[in-house]
């Protein structure tokens, strides 16, 4: 038996990334796959492209720091699936700039995604997931919440920020049979990171003991393993997920 046989799965900012390939990795596990995501082109060409392949996934256009669209998508899946399995907050932006340099907008926007997106998709769907007493959310942090990073306060504050509320949220939440856990990444090699200029990527590789960025399929990879029934005990957990580099 696949692992998310059955699931139904929501995950924010799964157009293209670590979010893509968690997508494609839940859907060959068995589980029925919903992208929230603002990128309307990309995140359409990623479900029919999925679904082509015969994975159950579809797209749908949500601005995960209006709490009125996460609401109205929710009961739009409840609608559709009935249930609501597992949410996977994946969704993220920076703004990057130093604190002298840094606008209240870059600031703002940030927090909105980073963090009140978070809170508001899993206000949403928690509220489901305690009716049926099983939930298993999933919220990604950063390496860089544990040792802070030169230029990022905000995207900073929002990655530690989301440590904590996930501490808090496994406890309230716990008992309701929803277990809420938090993945860090470190140095990934996404699309986006990839097109940096190469000393900029030799320089993440030094500082990662294992030699290499990380892949998007291994932070997919525990996403997995917390969605799965084989961390049915695990709550409240930040898994670093980094090749070394917080050591």
């Amino acid at each position: 038996m696949k692992k998310l046989e059955y699931k139904v799965a929501i995950i924010t900012g799964g157009a293209d990334g670590i979010g893509k390939a968690a997508v494609k990795r839940f859907a060959e596990e068995g589980a029925k796959v919903i992208i929230w995501d603002m990128n309307e082109e990309k995140g359409s060409s990623t479900a029919a492209s999925f679904s082509e392949s015969g994975l159950d996934v579809i797209f749908m256009k949500v601005n995960t720091a209006d709490f009125e669209q996460v609401n109205k998508a929710t009961l739009e899946v409840i609608a559709k699936y009935t249930q609501i399995d597992v949410l996977v907050n994946n969704a993220g932006i920076t703004r990057d700039s130093t604190l002298k340099k840094m606008t209240t907008e870059q600031w703002q926007s940030v927090i909105d995604v980073n963090l009140t997106g978070v809170f508001n998709c899993t206000k949403c769907v928690a509220a489901f997931m305690t009716e049926r007493n099983y939930g298993r959310i999933i919220n990604t942090s950063s390496v860089v919440a544990l040792y802070g990073n030169f230029g990022q306060t905000n995207y900073v504050a929002t990655k530690a920020a989301l440590i904590g509320m996930t501490k808090t949220l496994a406890k309230e939440l716990g008992r309701k049979g929803i277990t809420v856990n938090a993945v860090a990444p470190g140095f990934i090699a996404t699309e986006m990171v990839e097109k940096m200029p190469e000393n900029v990527l030799a320089g993440m590789r030094d500082k990662t003991p294992v030699g290499r960025l990380g892949k998007p399929e291994e932070i997919a990879a525990a996403y997995l393993f917390l969605a799965s029934d084989e961390a049915a005990f695990i709550n409240g957990a930040v898994i670093s997920v980094d090749g070394g580099v917080t050591i």
